[in-house]
């Protein structure tokens, strides 16, 4: 049987040596508008199957150490106001409970306090519903400053409304006389106070880390790199992807947000275009609303990047309901996600896909209206690596052009910038010490190559 619940803990999980004994369950309501889930009328509406919404949960699960016990999808005509789901099925799930000894009992859906409330009375059991459950995992995965204030911010305007629910020794204190006083007034209301003070010192805090970050973004734009930012649902490859294109070792795990604070790495492309790629949090479908503005100093470095790299999971039954929700945050983030020269799709873990599948996706690739809005790639198998970067470099630098040159032999301290910057397709040694050069370079460095030459007298462009 379960505790008593005064022994039940009602703030944060305790993360404890022994794995926290917990049940899993995907609410489904039959009654369905497009109004209700924020659709616009027109508008495609991608979702995703009852069987990815449950595996999705007991991946959110699993990224803090449960140990699940009971999961599964909970059918409804409607939600109920008072409990969420029907008397029925909370009777069902209350015998898995007690039989099962289980501490915490999630639900993949949002809930008011008052349903939090009761759930927790009728199972005995703490209660989370999706965003208190990502707000423990972004607690766990916060490691710098500006990641924990970030945290904290969102999970106390997450509390506020929760403060009656949460905090069970208010209903032992008792506030004024007559019909003014009653269980926990004076204490809830400091309380509250409280909180919002702390909220506005955390506000604060971090508008000093946004103004940071934006000096930091001034330094950078005097000196021209670019950013590319990669953005995605979480667990589609965004850290393979980027370990691979910058040689970082940024940790790459089987694990929803096993990556939380982003990290910047300066590269040069195959063509000596400096750029910086910046790895970001993973996004989730329903991702709440405050946590995207609390950690919206975190995803101005998206805002502010000169290209955007979209990663998908081509190997999900579901990509296409992630890619929406990516593209739903992105919106919010007011970045034009049609913008096909600044928005990349990039197709992942193309290695998983057998070959009538890899067949599909490369002929819906080539009947997009731009065919170049989309790159198939592997970051595992190290597939279309290359020709992502030659694309990632036509459009920061502009295309690729072809120059000959005759490189004197007092001129061949330019040599070496060559093989560095540009590609080269031919190369003749001749007998006066001369080299006579074909290569391959970008718009932006031909203008530099124009510039170089003309303080060299003996480098000669034809």
């Amino acid at each position: 049987m379960t505790e008593p619940r005064e022994n039940h803990p009602k703030g944060p999980i305790e993360h404890e040596s022994v794995a926290t004994r917990a049940a899993v369950f995907v609410p489904v309501f039959k009654q369905f508008t497009a109004k209700e889930d924020g659709i616009a009328p027109g508008a495609e509406l991608v979702r995703r199957s009852d069987e990815a919404r449950l595996a999705e949960a007991l991946g959110l699960a699993a990224a803090i150490g449960l140990d699940i016990k009971a999961s599964g999808v909970v059918s409804g005509p409607r939600p109920r106001p008072a409990t969420l789901i029907g008397a029925g099925k909370l009777e069902e799930i209350k015998g898995v409970v007690a039989a099962e000894e289980i501490g915490l009992v999630i639900f993949d859906h949002p809930l008011t306090p008052v349903q939090q409330r009761n759930l927790e009375r009728e199972l005995d059991a703490k209660v989370l519903d999706r965003t208190g459950l990502i707000l423990e995992i972004f607690g766990q995965r916060a490691r710098t400053k500006e990641g924990t204030l970030q945290v904290e911010l969102a999970h106390l305007n997450y509390q506020r409304g929760r403060l009656v629910r949460s905090w069970t020794h208010l209903e032992r204190q008792r506030g004024g006389a007559g019909f003014l006083g009653g269980p926990g007034e004076t204490q809830i209301e400091s309380d509250r106070r409280q909180l919002q003070e702390r909220i506005k010192r955390l506000e604060k805090d971090l508008e000093a880390v946004r103004r940071t970050r934006q000096l930091h973004r001034a330094k950078r734009k005097k000196a021209p790199h670019p950013v590319v930012a990669l953005v995605g649902y979480t667990n589609a490859g965004k850290s393979t992807l980027f370990n691979r294109l910058t040689g970082a070792d940024v940790l790459v795990q089987d694990l929803l947000f096993a990556t939380l604070d982003p990290t910047v790495r300066r590269t040069t492309l195959p063509h000596g275009t400096e750029v910086r790629f910046s790895d970001t949090v993973g996004f989730v479908s329903d991702l709440p609303t405050h946590l995207v503005a609390a950690f919206r100093a975190t995803l101005e470095e998206v805002i502010e990047a000169d290209l955007v790299l979209h990663v998908r999971d081509m190997a999900d039954p579901d990509t296409l309901a992630q890619a929406e929700d990516v593209r739903k945050i992105l919106r919010d983030l007011e970045i034009d996600v049609d913008d096909s020269e600044h928005v990349i799709e990039i197709w992942n873990k193309a290695d998983l896909l057998d070959e009538a599948s890899l067949s599909h996706i490369e002929a819906v690739r080539e009947g997009l209206p731009d065919p170049r809005a989309a790159q198939i790639v592997s970051a595992v198998a190290n597939t279309g690596i290359g020709p992502l970067l030659d694309d990632i470099e036509r459009r920061i630098a502009g295309t690729l052009c072809e120059v000959t040159l005759d490189v004197g032999p007092d001129g061949m301290g330019m040599l070496p910038w060559l093989y560095q910057n540009a590609t080269v397709s031919r190369r003749e040694d001749r007998e006066d010490g001369a080299v006579s050069l074909t290569v391959e370079i970008t718009t932006q460095g031909r203008t530099e190559l124009r510039r170089m030459t003309q303080q060299m007298p003996d480098v000669a462009i034809r």
